[in-house]
């Protein structure tokens, strides 16, 4: 008889195990020589030699498997360990090559036009990139599946986004509680955009361990930002001097994505935007990628578009008037 122990490391514990344990069940079923204890995100495997390393190697597959796409079925266990037995290699999941990343139930995200396609391109090859134009068009959104899909590679250490604490049009006044409450209605969406990609209890320990951090522009002043990809959403609500410090945090190995919205300025009348200075001082220099969205690239409701276009014109029709 042989015990070995497996500790998931990088799939999320619940999503790995299954309602009820059931895949746990259908390994057992798979593996009849054996038996599998589990203890928090720990297995103790007993049985017979050949069988545990068998299953011990299986385990390694199910969990990058699971790991990379938010999911672990009966039908994917049983592949797997078809797979294994008769030497195959390969992920067991159909391939494609446009798909940025898997996420929560195994939903395939995947570029939708060519501004989304644009940045997907310029990350890869630009390690500073501007995003502008139409809202609901994704630009936040893509900026950080490209961002877990770095992290889930290990291509970077840690995640960090940020935004300015501007309210949109209206002064929310006080707001009670210790400093987190107090930010995060400014950081709710991109909690919500991580959360469609990242199971919930494994995005609580990520965040609890500084892997993926969220925080307000005004708390990256001082810090060099190294071995990350870092994005700055709403970043037309910044200053001059705001987007210089932040720029400026850039470190070794590291990503910036920049997105905003110049339609959605909330900066005090007669305050410049950060974002538009940028763009004019850094246009033409080599290694910064710069894609516009524009109203054809909106992926939300298709009432979206049609409202974006009826603002757009009476605003030009107040210009000229």
């Amino acid at each position: 008889m042989m015990e070995r122990i497996y500790a998931l490391a990088e799939a999320d514990i619940d999503t790995f195990v299954g309602t009820n344990r059931a895949n746990l069940i259908t390994l057992s079923n798979l593996f009849p020589k054996t038996k599998l204890r589990l203890h928090q995100n720990v297995l103790k495997i007993l049985g017979e030699d050949q069988a545990v390393e068998e299953l011990m190697h299986v385990l390694s597959a199910l969990e990058q498997l699971c790991s990379e796409y938010n999911q672990l079925t009966e039908a994917q266990i049983i592949e797997t360990v078809r797979r294994l037995r008769s030497g195959q290699e390969g992920s067991g999941q159909p391939s494609a090559s446009d798909v940025i990343i898997y996420g929560i139930h195994g939903k395939a995200i995947q570029a939708r036009g060519r501004a989304q396609q644009r940045l997907v391109s310029d990350f890869g090859s630009c390690d500073l990139c501007f995003a502008t134009g139409a809202a609901g068009s994704g630009k936040t959104f893509i900026a950080i599946c490209l961002a877990v899909k770095a992290l889930k590679a290990k291509q970077v250490r840690r995640i960090i986004l940020s935004r300015p604490a501007v309210e949109a049009g209206e002064k929310l006044g006080f707001l009670p509680g210790e400093m987190k409450d107090k930010l995060d209605p400014y950081l709710q969406p991109l909690y919500d955009a991580l959360g469609e990609l990242i199971p919930a209890p494994k995005l609580k320990d990520l965040m609890d361990t500084g892997v993926i951090q969220i925080a307000p522009l005004a708390f990256m002043r001082g810090r060099t930002l190294s071995d990350a990809v870092v994005i700055l959403d709403e970043a037309q609500n910044t200053t001059p001097q705001q987007m210089k410090m932040f720029l400026t945090r850039l470190g070794m190995n590291s990503k910036m994505v920049i997105t905003g919205d110049f339609t959605q300025v909330d900066l005090p009348r007669g305050v410049p935007s950060g974002l538009r200075d940028a763009l004019d001082k850094l246009e033409g220099i080599r290694g910064i990628g710069f894609v516009h969205f524009g109203k054809q690239d909106i992926v939300r409701h298709p009432l979206v578009s049609a409202i974006v276009e009826r603002y757009d014109e009476r605003e030009r029709e107040a210009e000229q008037s």
